[in-house]
């Protein structure tokens, strides 16, 4: 079997961890964390399940898993993306044990298939789930794009297709899962405010020639979905996916899933949108300062000499 790596992210996830390293049922050769500051024994927790720990300062996702991937050993064939939350499926796991052994040299990247669960129930209608994301390339040939949210992994040469599934399954409380998509609409307001004047280097996955599913959805969301009015667009989105795809059939679980993430995250972010704008406007300021100023975000590049260190 080609030597494979996990990279895992990490800040107090002593919930998950270990879950999500039993999950890979052994088709790992090295599972990499790298932590943000844990304040839990999530560093204990996954020392003790084998894994390397690294520590390095939070930025966004994308910094912090491109560091990951810069410390990896030269030995590193193929690298493996999993959140701390979700866990890889048998069949997903024998797919990899197989299929990576005589896979051809000239594929860069694997795609599968990703799941959620909300409130302990699988997310099924809203024509939201399964979503294919590519999360296994090869090293060398696969960086995520530098965006600040709903980063991608991006490589140039073919891909090929797996049919097992990633699950998510967060169980933390909704008020840590607001807390967290209000981090997160800040965080996707930098990337809509960047679409439009341009402060920092753009990188996507939005192309509808290769056929991809986060490619097509990403340029929806950034050729069509960024152009429709503030706020109306989020009741459309909602009303798409808990009327026409049949959200309502997830039951009271996924009626708040479809609520919260269709609808209310959506018009979050639209006025969070407003507010920076009207910010740039009352004080004549630069989306940057404004970013700022009302997101809390400092855009200015971290310092370059920060190094992280390893546990253990």
């Amino acid at each position: 079997m080609a030597k494979l790596t996990v990279i895992i992210l990490t800040k107090n996830e002593s919930r998950h961890i270990l879950r999500a390293i039993d999950s890979l049922g052994g088709i790992a050769d090295r599972i990499v964390v790298v932590d943000s500051g844990s304040t839990d024994d999530t560093v204990a927790l996954a020392e003790g399940a084998g894994a390397t720990v690294l520590s390095n300062p939070w930025v966004n996702y994308a910094t912090q898993f491109n560091w990951g991937i810069d410390q990896l050993p030269d030995d590193t064939e193929w690298v493996m993306r999993l959140d701390a939350d979700e866990i890889v499926t048998p069949e997903l796991a024998e797919e990899i044990r197989a299929g990576l052994a005589d896979m051809s040299d000239e594929i860069d990247g694997i795609y599968v298939s990703r799941r959620m669960c909300f409130l302990g129930r699988p997310i099924r209608w809203g024509g939201v789930f399964p979503i294919r994301v590519l999360r296994l390339f090869r090293q060398g040939r696969g960086r995520i794009e530098n965006r600040w949210m709903d980063e991608h992994v991006l490589v140039r040469g073919p891909t090929r297709d797996f049919r097992g599934e990633i699950v998510d399954d967060n169980r933390n409380s909704l008020t840590w899962w607001t807390d967290k998509h209000n981090a997160y609409a800040s965080r996707e307001e930098v990337d809509l405010l960047n679409l439009e004047y341009g402060f920092m280097p753009l990188e996507t996955v939005a192309d509808l020639r290769g056929g991809q599913q986060a490619g097509i959805k990403r340029w929806l969301k950034e050729s069509v979905y960024a152009r429709l009015p503030g706020g109306l667009r989020a009741f459309v989105y909602f009303l798409y996916r808990y009327v026409v795809r049949l959200g309502f059939l997830d039951g009271t679980e996924g009626t708040a899933f479809h609520v919260l993430q269709g609808f209310w995250y959506r018009y979050l972010v639209d006025m969070k949108m407003f507010e920076v704008k009207k910010y740039m406007a009352s004080e004549k300021a630069e989306a940057t300062d404004a970013i700022r100023a009302v997101l809390g975000i400092d855009l200015t590049p971290a310092d370059e000499t920060q190094k992280g260190v390893r546990h253990g």
